[in-house]
Order: C-alpha cells, then structure tokens, then sequence
C-alpha cells in the first residue's frame, strides 16, 4: 500500500504550521522527514496517521495493504508507551488481543517477531529489567507484530546514547533488508536520516513546506556504516537547513 498526501496544509487557529504539503511513500520505502526545530514534521506524521485532521488537503491510502496486515498504520514513539506489568512477549501481543485470530496465530506471530528482533530470551522480562535500546526494540517488535501496511515513527531513538541508537539503526536496517516495510520516520539527527532513508523530505521552518526531497540510491544493506558519500549527503542537508535552523531556534526562544 502506498500513501500519497496531497495539498496539505495546517494551522492551529491563527497559527500556520504546515503549508502546500504533497509527497508520495511507495510501497516498501522508508521516508524520512527532517527540518528545523518546530517546522511541524511531528504534526505531519500525526496526519498522516489520522490523529490529526489536517485545515485543507488529504492523506490517501493507494492499494491493498499487505497479505496479513492487522492495522493499516501503526505509530512507535519515542518514549516507548509500553505497559510496565506486561512481560516482553505480552507488550507485543498488546496490538493482537483486539483481532479474531485463529487459536495459536497470536503465540505464532508473538515467537515470531521476537525471533526477527533477537529478543526471544527476554520474553518473560519486564520493561524495568530492559535497557533504552532494549525497550525501543520492544517497541518496534510489538509494531511489527500486527504487519502494518506504514510504520509510523516519531524520532524513535532521541532519547538514547549514541552507542545503543547506533546498534538499533543497525537493527532497523537489518529488518528491512530481511523483510521490507513502508515507514515515514520523523528525526532531528541527519545521519539517522542518510542512514535509514530511501528519501529524505526537508521542511522549512513554520510554516513547513517541503523545500527538497533527496533520494538516496545506495541500497540499505549498504549503510550499516557511514561512509564518504553519506557524508556527502549529509553535509548537503546541514547547509540547506543551518541558517532555518538557527532562526527557527530564535524564534522558540522568542515565544
């Protein structure tokens, strides 16, 4: 299933937050949305994922979702939002309870995606007992688990040190080499972008308007490690957004 977003633009009373917004997410992609600090890329993705309605303009669903697809859309923060009295295994199983499943698919599907997030033997810990980067793969696991048609993430990995983010982009490319997903990924961090993108929308400051979209062709299983032309791109992103991004600082700071 692909999305398709046509002519968006929002505003919270007088407010304009987004402005003129189209882009296309083909199936099997990954686009990452970046810009400046309050430029509305969080705001974009709660449209996209029908928590928000947008002022003007529309979010279409083109195509079947895929053989097996539980929920169309599903969203992993950044805070993880996993239930602190469930097991690892229970918090995946959160997002099956609510469908018909044939008895025994849940445990399948349940072995299954631990399996793919090599968290099979923390299945019976609970969250307190896991690191940062441990609770995000559980996170992540438990999306997977209902096969959605697009993956929703909101900067999934701000919150932790740069060695355990590092081993989760890892992880994340490895899951989609292995099994490719649609997903829109809403970050700060430019080389989390280059690394995880197959394109890369850049918003400008509020009101976001997309000011380029750069696609990148080296494969995903190729960007395990930076490397000269990841860097490349990422020094172009830096320089398209230093100057927005210092006056979008100013203008938070301002109120």
């Amino acid at each position: 299933m692909d999305l398709r977003v046509e002519g968006l633009r929002h505003a919270y009373d007088a407010l304009p937050v987004l402005e003129g917004i189209d882009l296309d997410i083909p199936s099997g992609r990954i686009l990452c949305l970046v810009g400046p600090s309050g430029c509305g890329k969080s705001t974009l993705l709660r449209i996209i994922g029908g928590l928000e309605r947008p002022t003007e303009g529309k979010v279409l669903q083109v195509g079947a979702p895929p053989e097996g697809c539980l929920n169309p859309l599903t969203y992993v923060f950044q805070d993880f939002a996993l239930l602190p009295w469930r097991t690892v295994a229970g918090n995946i199983r959160l997002g099956l309870e609510e469908h018909r499943l044939p008895p025994g698919r849940a445990d399948e599907i349940v072995a299954d995606v631990l399996a793919r997030t090599n968290l099979s033997d923390f299945a019976d810990a609970l969250p307190k007992q896991l690191s940062g980067g441990m609770k995000q793969r559980v996170a992540i696991a438990r999306a997977l688990a209902v096969n959605p048609a697009v993956m929703l993430l909101d900067e999934p990995l701000s919150a932790l040190d740069a060695q355990t983010r590092e081993l989760l982009m890892e992880d994340l490319i490895s899951l989609w080499t292995r099994q490719p997903f649609t997903a829109v990924y809403v970050t700060h961090n430019l080389a989390e972008a280059v690394r995880l993108g197959h394109s890369i929308a850049v918003l400008s400051r509020r009101p976001g308007r997309i000011r380029e979209i750069v696609t990148l062709d080296k494969p995903l299983a190729e960007r395990i490690h930076m490397d000269a032309d990841l860097e490349a791109v990422q020094e172009h992103l830096w320089t398209m957004m230093r100057e927005e991004a210092r006056a979008a600082d100013a203008e938070l700071l301002n109120g």
